[in-house]
């Protein structure tokens, strides 16, 4: 069974650089042009870009979202598919130094196979 799940809500099936929008679309259950209006409204509040770090963390607190470090057991070695496996149950948003995508009851959604990336941090929902 594979781990990745190809992921793309883009309404072109364009392949961009969206990976904040297409993350918030599966975390919240939201279209593609509704995640990005919530970034965007966001972003011009706070003077930054959609895809900012700050940007995407106001948005996933303003909606529930608690935020995780990753445990720095083996932080050159943990990779998303390792994320996934200690994860079988349960939505994350897992970050990596420039991209995010989501882990849901233990698969990696994303545009392309990111399971071999090392994640710093994640977000996730209680309840």
């Amino acid at each position: 069974m594979s781990i990745w799940i190809d992921y793309n809500p883009n309404p072109e099936g364009r392949r961009i650089d969206d990976c904040a929008i297409r993350a918030l679309c599966k975390a919240l259950g939201v279209n593609w042009d509704e995640a990005s209006v919530m970034l965007s409204a966001k972003s011009l509040a706070l003077k930054t870009t959609q895809t900012d770090k700050a940007t995407v963390n106001a948005v996933l607190h303003q909606h529930g979202f608690r935020r995780e470090l990753i445990p720095d057991t083996c932080p050159d070695c943990y990779t998303a598919e390792d994320f996934c496996i200690d994860n079988p149950v349960g939505l994350f948003l897992l970050c990596f130094d420039h991209h995010i995508a989501v882990v849901e009851d233990g698969h990696l959604f994303d545009s392309w196979d990111s399971g071999k990336e090392i994640p710093i941090f994640y977000w996730y929902r209680e309840g």
